[in-house]
């Protein structure tokens, strides 16, 4: 069983995404354990700080490095972890290729930034990987961890009821998904086309990708090699 450990100064802000659907479901079947922490359980003093002033001035407050580092050891002394993370704008960018990585590697802590960030000593001595959801800032780190956590656990066997669902989402094989249709076959006079009604698996699968390659090199062609788009 792969274990989470969310650390947070808005730990809040986790209970919801990490409480419901699919990281539920990997929880209620054993295969996940999803623990988060509150970082001012940590703190200091009668209020439990956990951020200071920057030394040399500048606006903003620092995620002090003592709370931090007091949990992780705690948490390290208790068990062996693959990665200790920490979610910021200037680290790797979150893909599904890391998501798969992870999903394998074993347990896992994740620290969420907040304020201005962290102090640099704890990026120095304990995190392994940093990563950030894309090119802009988030008031914290809960909703990017939040991100990280559900894109690693629906991968882990067993999660999800088809086996093969996680397999066919988009970027698993580097392509975007094809498009999908349910019930009815015909909708404000718009039909699903005749080849995912034919039980012709074979022609099913050349359609779905032909597809995947059509929405890939249209909306997405920095997914594919220079081969694939000539």
């Amino acid at each position: 069983m792969m274990r989470i450990d969310v650390i947070s100064a808005v730990p809040e802000l986790l209970l919801s995404p990490l409480g419901h659907s699919i990281p539920k479901r990997a929880q209620d079947k054993g295969l996940a354990e999803i623990v988060v922490h509150n970082l001012r359980d940590y703190g200091f003093g009668p209020y439990r700080q956990i951020d200071d002033y920057p030394f040399g001035g500048g606006a903003g407050m620092v995620l002090m490095a003592e709370p931090i580092s007091t949990l992780i050891d705690q948490l390290k002394a208790e068990r062996d972890y693959a990665e200790i993370i920490y979610m910021s704008p200037d680290g790797q960018t979150f893909n599904q290729s890391l998501a798969n990585r992870l999903s394998i590697s074993g347990n896992l802590i994740i620290l969420c930034g907040h304020y201005k960030g962290i102090d640099q000593r704890i990026r120095d001595r304990y995190i392994s990987l940093e990563i950030s959801m894309g090119e802009f800032v988030l008031s914290g780190g809960e909703i990017a961890a939040a991100a990280v956590v559900d894109a690693v656990v629906r991968l882990l066997p067993g999660v999800l009821g088809n086996e093969e669902s996680a397999l066919s989402d988009s970027f698993q094989d580097g392509l975007l998904a094809p498009p999908l249709y349910t019930r009815p076959e015909e909708f404000q006079g718009m039909k699903v086309p005749e080849v995912l009604t034919s039980g012709h698996h074979k022609k099913i699968a050349e359609w779905r990708l032909e597809q995947s390659l059509a929405r890939t090199a249209a909306l997405r062609p920095d997914l594919l090699g220079p081969e694939d788009e000539s």
